[in-house]
């Protein structure tokens, strides 16, 4: 094994029942992303979205100190030239694009550093939990540059315009209260609880209707930036659609019947 293979296989994949647990295991390097890692994240991402067993996505990471200290800036030479670090999506090299893309929940167990990219990580997902002691922060502007894939346009958002303005601007980073506080983080949840925590609230989702649950997290994705009456539009048309499956049929019948439904995704 090379390498460059070792750093690949620092992105681990299980699948417990319809929930897939994504790991980043580079603790060494306080879980800091590569190429590599990059590579091996499109290639989960692609094979989760066509695995219809799959229903959920959990990100996670090892070491206890750190979910991701960001790209690794001794690795960033393997983008390539600028015009390729500008397409890096076309190359496979970009990690966030094909989890932003993901059309299934994933929920993000943060625990320590969640910096620069590992913070575009975890603003792809749709829930996120964090331990008392996680710390935040997009720092790229003391680098010299900002970020690429997220911090700049999302995390604003996600956290308000003066906030968003604050933290991007100066670098600074915030910790778990004040990100729970400004509505970036769900709950927070001590160390020794996370990952019990986030895989109840993972199974949950996997639990419920996968059409349902899919449809909704789009219409959220796509009515931000539209008007409330074409996003009601949307949101009536999405309706009108899961009304015909057959997973409402059995939420509707279980619900007659007082027990829970079973839903297969169709």
């Amino acid at each position: 094994m090379t390498q460059l293979d070792e750093v690949r296989d620092c992105v681990e994949l299980e699948i417990e029942g319809h929930v897939a647990v994504m790991t980043l295991n580079r603790p060494q390097k306080l879980n800091a992303l590569t190429v590599q890692m990059a590579e091996r994240i499109t290639d989960i991402c692609t094979e989760l979205e066509c695995n219809s067993a799959v229903r959920v996505l959990l990100i996670k990471a090892t070491g206890g100190k750190s979910f991701s200290a960001g790209s690794d800036i001794n690795m960033l030479h393997q983008l390539g030239s600028n015009w390729e670090g500008r397409n890096r999506a076309d190359y496979k090299r970009d990690y966030i694009a094909p989890l932003l893309r993901f059309k299934k929940p994933i929920i993000a167990a943060i625990d320590g550093y969640c910096l620069g990219g590992g913070l575009e990580v975890a603003i792809c997902a749709d829930i996120r939990l964090a331990t008392p002691s996680s710390t935040f922060g997009a720092a790229e502007i003391r680098n010299g540059w900002h970020s690429g894939s997220g911090n700049v346009t999302i995390l604003p958002r996600l956290i308000g315009y003066g906030n968003g303005m604050r933290y991007i601007l100066t670098g600074e980073k915030f910790d778990a209260k004040r990100a729970y506080e400004m509505g970036f983080l769900q709950e927070i949840v001590e160390r020794e609880d996370l990952e019990k925590v986030a895989m109840e609230m993972a199974e949950l989702l996997a639990s419920l209707s996968p059409v349902a649950i899919q449809s909704a997290k789009k219409l959220i994705r796509q009515t931000e930036g539209t008007t409330w009456d074409q996003g009601l539009a949307w949101e009536n048309d999405m309706y009108s659609y899961c009304m015909l499956t057959e997973d409402a049929k059995e939420g509707i019948a279980a619900f007659g019947e007082k027990r829970k439904p079973v839903f297969s995704g169709n």
